[in-house]
């Protein structure tokens, strides 16, 4: 906010993490998507413009391809997909960030992997563009993504040991690069 204006309602920062979870919330596009989805949603919110879904790990493959190919969904483009490390849960978040280019809709895809078993089936044969998503949350936190074509590392050296995403992952210490004293 700058000082040239006054402060509005708009203004007010959210706390972190703030979803608001509203299952009866009644917009076409969260009717149709539970009506689509059915029991295979284990928890919905809303934060902001953009509906949040949470699923296992069993059901992934099949929800993304419902996502995908029925009609009124049509969530044909992957937008991202990233990995949240939850250090004190001991578990990760593979979070995939949908739109459908047909009905200006969006959605995000939640997976809880624990980080002692840390795996999620490839979603590869449905959105190609994860590839490299996918190999980057390998080299960065660990997470094996069975099925997936090409699971060379992306990022890191091969060999490269541990996985730095991980809040785990000790941080050196901060060497300055200059020939100054």
């Amino acid at each position: 906010m700058t000082e040239d204006r006054p402060a509005s309602p708009d203004d007010a920062e959210e706390p972190a993490g703030a979803a608001i979870s509203d299952p009866s919330d009644g917009s076409p596009f969260e009717t149709r998507l539970r009506e689509t989805l059915g029991d295979r949603i284990s928890e919905i919110s809303t934060n902001v413009d953009e509906l949040q879904v949470r699923v296992a790990r069993d059901q992934l493959v099949e929800v993304c391809e419902v996502l995908k190919e029925s009609e009124g969904i049509d969530f044909k483009y992957l937008r991202c997909l990233s990995v949240v490390d939850w250090d004190d849960d001991k578990e990760a978040e593979v979070v995939y960030h949908l739109a459908s280019m047909t009905h200006s809709d969006k959605v995000v895809l939640k997976v809880r992997v624990s980080t002692d078993d840390p795996w999620l089936p490839t979603v590869v044969p449905v959105w190609p563009g994860a590839d490299w998503h996918e190999r980057e949350g390998h080299d960065l936190f660990g997470i094996e993504f069975h099925g997936h074509p090409n699971m060379t590392p992306l990022i890191l050296y091969d060999g490269f040991e541990g996985f730095p995403g991980r809040k785990s992952f000790p941080m050196p210490e901060q060497v300055t690069f200059y020939g100054g004293d």
